[in-house]
């Protein structure tokens, strides 16, 4: 049974997932955009240096609650979804956001030793000088945990699974290819929060081919008379934002020089908190002075 599609599902639609919708795009901004913000506010007095961060509790939150989601996003799917790469694809997104938990708590916690992220680990004025230079080694395996193998394992099961729900987004109807008020509200904060997902992870690649696989495959089933429900026209449309968004923010920083240097590649898209390290954090440190 599981991955077949059964013939009974064919027609089958579903109403707008509000509820869903809106917790994810709710626990996406509070536990994974608001974990930094948390462990810089709050008082080191009540998170020491040596104890998980307030974004650390958030990040495990977020390990939790997300494959949660997810997985009722699939089970409110019309149709009869690939249920064991579904539950594969869960299981990869624990394991590498737990990974990144680990990294990700260690780099952030650096900050308040000094560390700045748009610089590389090697040219970071606290790591470079460290003896023996084999420690050198151990941040910069740290820093590969946290930014690829964690990303890697996090994000690409994740889109997987974004993108099999979204097969299951089509009807012959056309009237129930209308989103409701409330999914043009929620459109605004999911797409910004897939900006902060795609140039944060530096995963603009996944992320393309996802929208183009969704793009590809809108074409093909619009050929046999079917169109996007509700649930799959709010996650196109996020993902097309999504994209605009993302075009703004590389012409912004289109000419720092010194972002740049950080992101040599043929694909530049700068981090979000790259940039406040460089920019943000030395004019809150210029106001605290006067």
């Amino acid at each position: 049974r599981h991955g077949a599609v059964k013939n009974e599902d064919t027609f089958k639609t579903s109403p707008f997932h509000l509820d869903l919708w809106f917790y994810f795009t709710l626990q996406n901004w509070v536990l994974d955009f608001g974990r930094p913000i948390a462990m810089i506010i709050l008082p080191l007095e009540w998170f020491p240096l040596n104890k998980p961060s307030a974004g650390d509790y958030f990040h495990m939150a977020y390990n939790v609650i997300t494959p949660f989601l997810l997985l009722k996003l699939i089970e409110r799917s019309p149709k009869t979804l690939p249920r064991s790469m579904v539950y594969v694809s869960i299981i990869m997104f624990v394991m590498g956001a737990s990974i990144h938990l680990v990294g990700d708590s260690v780099n952030h916690r650096l900050i308040f030793s000094g560390y700045q992220h748009h610089l590389s680990v090697r040219e970071n004025p606290i790591i470079k000088n460290l003896k023996p230079e084999t420690l050198i080694d151990s941040f910069e395996l740290l820093y590969y945990y946290d930014e690829y193998l964690g990303h890697s394992m996090w994000y690409i099961p994740f889109f997987l699974i974004l993108f099999i729900y979204f097969t299951g987004c089509f009807t012959p109807v056309e009237e129930e290819s209308r989103m409701p008020v409330a999914a043009l509200l929620l459109m605004g904060p999911s797409s910004l929060y897939y900006w902060y997902l795609v140039t944060e992870g530096q995963i603009f690649i996944l992320y393309i081919f996802t929208f183009f696989a969704m793009m590809a495959l809108v074409m093909h089933q619009k050929r046999k008379g079917l169109v996007l429900d509700s649930n799959g026209l709010f996650l196109f449309y996020s993902f097309i934002i999504t994209l605009v968004l993302i075009a703004l923010w590389v012409v912004w920083l289109w000419n720092d020089k010194i972002l740049r240097k950080k992101y040599p590649g043929v694909i530049y898209i700068p981090e979000p908190w790259a940039f406040y390290t460089l920019h943000m954090s030395n004019l809150h440190a210029a106001k605290e002075s006067l």
